[in-house]
């Protein structure tokens, strides 16, 4: 169950960072984002993950759900997941997402400063209701 959990975290990270049109205020380069995920009635902790993610200019400008790990799209490279009503309000990208396999939806926010962020999304599973507190920060140009 935990890695269940893990790897919706991971695919909501990337399409929450390819989410991120041109006048988004995310950068190209290396980006390295922490996340503590908390399920209601849940009383254990989950661990805090961080992960670390190249985001090139090619995949700010891609439709957002185009960012999904191969394992979350459906046979033939159809995404299962559906960005909508994203906006950028100066400093701020948010967004609704939808995951249909998953019976998912969530809703997120990230609020930048230069060149890091934090932010939040709530997601709505039949497991339970999940909150996924985030900060991420630029640590140079992609090497790859």
């Amino acid at each position: 169950m935990r890695s269940a959990f893990a790897l919706l975290a991971l695919t909501l990270v990337a399409v929450a960072a390819v989410a991120m049109a041109a006048q988004n205020p995310m950068r190209p380069g290396n980006w390295e984002t922490t996340i503590q995920m908390h399920m209601a009635n849940v009383p254990m902790q989950m661990p805090e993950m961080k992960t670390t993610q190249c985001i090139t200019p090619e995949q700010l400008e891609k439709d957002p759900a185009s960012g999904l790990p191969q394992g979350m799209r459906g046979r033939g490279g159809n995404n299962q997941c559906e960005v909508s009503d994203y906006k950028v309000t100066g400093h701020t990208v948010s967004w609704k997402m939808a995951c249909a396999q998953q019976q998912m939806t969530a809703a997120g926010e990230l609020t930048f400063s230069g060149d890091s962020y934090t932010g939040t999304m709530k997601a709505s599973m039949p497991q339970g209701e999940m909150t996924m507190k985030m900060t991420g920060k630029r640590l140079g140009d992609c090497t790859e």
